[in-house]
């Protein structure tokens, strides 16, 4: 076992990201993710689990949901696996967290923003980059632009985050270097030596231990699981392809084998 949690489990996450001693960290990395707006200056975490709203309402559990001191709503998520409608899924927890800010009475629907932002461990059909922001937008015939800021998405596909160390030109690309090459950076910048503390496996109490020995058992299988299941998926393709091949050369043989035939016949 490494020196560091594995930042790609649920509890090595939560460890890194969710818990209130580590709350320099997570401030750190959206002021580095959101670079251009108005700097955070604090956090509060909000109860991860929300009830329904109505009967037949479903219940909410986030990773990390989070107020900033200017009552901005952040959602973060960890994903290890695909899944078909993840952003149709990104769309409802950001829209609750829009819904769930409605008052009764007089109200004049001046929500605060909502942020959603997605670590995601795999590649989706339709996004090409590492990173792609997504925002409510008016279509015109000069281009598109921002219709409203009070929502945003954020979705990082790690899979295509390339750079090595020395192409990290921000402390935003080091910060996703550090996390996929498990903390190398921790001696270069006061945060990064922060978090190279909180992520150190001997600096867990015993409880976070238990959670977390269980957590990597259970993303090693999956993460096995998955590879094991995309090798198959190759040499079944493989297979499938020579016995084409081979059937389609069969035919062609005998294809000319008969034109050859008749051409002898006369």
């Amino acid at each position: 076992m490494g020196k560091y949690v594995d930042p790609f489990t649920d509890t090595g996450f939560k460890i890194l990201f969710g818990q209130e001693m580590s709350k320099p960290l997570l401030i750190d990395f959206l002021n580095n993710l959101l670079e251009g707006k108005e700097k955070i200056k604090d956090v509060t975490f909000l109860d991860k689990e929300k009830p329904r709203i109505y009967k037949k309402d479903r219940g909410l559990i986030y990773d990390i949901l989070c107020e900033t001191d200017k009552k901005d709503k952040i959602i973060v998520e960890m994903q290890n696996r695909s899944q078909e409608y993840f952003i149709e899924r990104s769309l409802y927890y950001t829209s609750q967290a829009i819904v769930r800010q409605g008052v009764k009475g007089d109200w004049d629907f001046n929500f605060k923003a909502v942020y959603f932002v997605a670590f995601m461990n795999f590649k989706l059909d339709g996004l090409d980059e590492f990173r792609t922001d997504v925002q409510l937008c008016k279509t015109t015939t000069k281009g598109r632009e921002v219709l409203s800021d009070k929502i945003k998405l954020i979705y990082l596909q790690l899979p295509l985050f390339n750079k090595s160390e020395e192409e990290c030109e921000t402390n935003f690309d080091r910060w996703i270097y550090i996390l996929l090459d498990t903390i190398p950076w921790t001696a270069k910048n006061s945060i990064f030596a922060q978090l190279g503390k909180f992520a150190q496996i001997a600096n867990l109490t015993e409880s976070q231990r238990r959670k977390y020995d269980k957590d990597l058992k259970i993303y090693r299988d999956n993460k096995n699981i998955l590879a094991y299941a995309q090798k198959r998926s190759r040499e079944e393709g493989r297979a499938e392809g020579l016995a084409e091949g081979r059937a389609e050369g069969l035919a062609e043989g005998l294809a000319e084998g008969e034109r050859q035939a008749k051409l002898h016949a006369f």
